[in-house]
C-alpha cells in the first residue's frame, strides 16, 4: 500500500505511520510539526520505507506531493484540535480544519487516490438524549472545532458525489495510549499520568461524574488500516468502546497504574463540558470487521510506562 498521511508525525497518525511501515508499505507523512515531532517517526523513517514533507496542508505542494507519489489512500488526519482555542479564534480553526480538509480532498481527487480516510470526532454528535450514540443520532456541534469537523465530513461526500472519490470517515472516541502529549489540550489520561508521575496534583473538573468512552490507540490505528483497504462510499463509522468511564473513576485507574495513591483536587466545571458520551461501533463491526480490543486497564498499563520512560521515573509498584 502507498499510503499519505497528513499530521503523520502526531500522536495517532504516527501510530498509525508505523503500522503501514511494518507491513511494508510506502509512506509519505506532510506535518507542518506545529504538534507533531520528529522524533515519533523515527522507527518509521529508519526503516526506508516513510518520507517526511514538512508543510502544512494547504500548502500547494501538497498537491503537487500527491501526483508525483500517487498514493493508494490518503488518511487525513492534520486538524486544529483544541476545543478551546476554536472557540477563541474560529478563523483558524476554520482554516486548518475546513480550508485544509478542502485542499487535501481537492489534491487527492485530482491524483485519483482510490480511497480517502477522513478522522472525525465524537465533538460532532453534541448532547444526544440515548447512549451510546450511534451514526444515525443528529449531529448539533457545539464548539467551531466540532462544526468543523462536521464540515469536512459534509466536503468529502459531496467528492464522492460530485467526482467519484471514495472515502469513509472515523468518528473516534476519547483516543489515548503512548505519544500523547500531556501539555495544551491533551487527552486527560496523558495529562492525569503526567501529573501523578512528577508529583504533581492532579485536577478533576466539576464532581467527576463526566462519563467519556475512551479508546486505545493501537486500536483506533486498526480502524485506521481496514478502512483505508477498500473504497468507500462516505459512510461514517463510530471508533469507540461502548464502554463509560467516568473522571474519578479513570483517575483512580491512572493511580493504580502509576502506583499512588492520590487523589485529585476539584476545580469548577468547565461550561460547555459534556456530561456523557459514549459511541456505539456496531455498524463498523459489521462492515468493517473492526472491534476494540484492548481494555482500559491495559492500555492505561501501556500508556502509563512509556509516560514513565519520557519522566525517568522509576517504577513504584
Amino acid at each position: 500500500m502507498r499510503a499519505l498521511v497528513t499530521g503523520g508525525a502526531g500522536f495517532i497518525g504516527s501510530h498509525l505511520v508505523d503500522r503501514l511501515a511494518g507491513d511494508d508499505g510506502e509512506v509519505v507523512v506532510v506535518d507542518n510539526l506545529a504538534r507533531g515531532s520528529t522524533a515519533n517517526l523515527s522507527g518509521a523513517l529508519a526503516s526506508g520505507r516513510c518520507e517526511l514533507i514538512e508543510c502544512d496542508v494547504s500548502d500547494p505542494r501538497v498537491g503537487r506531493l500527491m501526483m508525483a507519489r500517487s498514493p493508494d489512500v490518503v488518511f487525513h488526519l492534520a486538524a486544529q484540535i483544541d476545543v478551546r482555542a476554536s472557540v477563541s479564534d474560529p478563523v483558524h480553526d476554520a482554516r486548518v480544519n475546513v480550508d485544509g480538509t478542502v485542499a487535501v480532498l481537492d489534491a487527492a481527487r485530482r491524483a485519483g487516490v482510490a480511497q480517502f480516510v477522513l478522522a472525525s470526532s465524537v465533538a460532532i454528535y453534541g448532547v444526544t438524549p440515548t447512549l451510546p450514540v450511534t451514526e444515525s443520532a443528529p449531529t448539533e456541534p457545539l464548539s467551531p472545532y466540532a462544526a468543523s469537523k462536521l464540515a469536512g465530513e459534509i466536503y468529502l461526500n459531496q467528492a464522492g458525489r460530485l467526482h467519484g472519490l471514495p472515502g469513509t470517515v472515523l468518528c473516534f472516541g476519547n483516543v489515548y495510549g503512548p505519544r500523547q502529549d500531556a501539555a495544551g489540550e491533551a487527552g486527560v489520561v496523558a495529562i492525569f499520568a503526567d501529573a501523578l508521575l512528577n508529583g504533581r496534583p492532579s485536577m478533576v473538573f466539576g464532581d467527576g461524574g463526566n462519563i467519556r468512552d475512551y479508546v486505545y490507540v493501537a486500536d483506533v490505528v486498526d480502524a485506521l488500516v481496514r478502512a483505508g483497504s477498500q473504497p468507500g462510499d462516505g459512510t461514517r463509522f463510530n471508533i469507540g468502546t461502548g464502554i463509560g468511564t467516568s473522571d474519578l473513576t479513570l483517575h483512580g485507574a491512572v493511580a493504580e497504574a502509576v502506583g499512588i495513591a492520590q487523589a485529585p483536587e476539584f476545580a469548577p466545571a468547565r461550561p460547555g463540558d459534556l456530561r456523557a458520551m459514549t459511541l456505539d461501533a456496531t455498524v463498523a463491526a459489521q462492515r468493517l470487521g473492526w472491534t476494540p480490543r484492548t481494555g482500559l486497564d491495559e492500555g492505561l498499563a501501556r500508556t502509563v510506562a512509556w509516560a514513565r520512560l519520557q519522566a525517568s521515573v522509576p517504577d513504584r509498584g
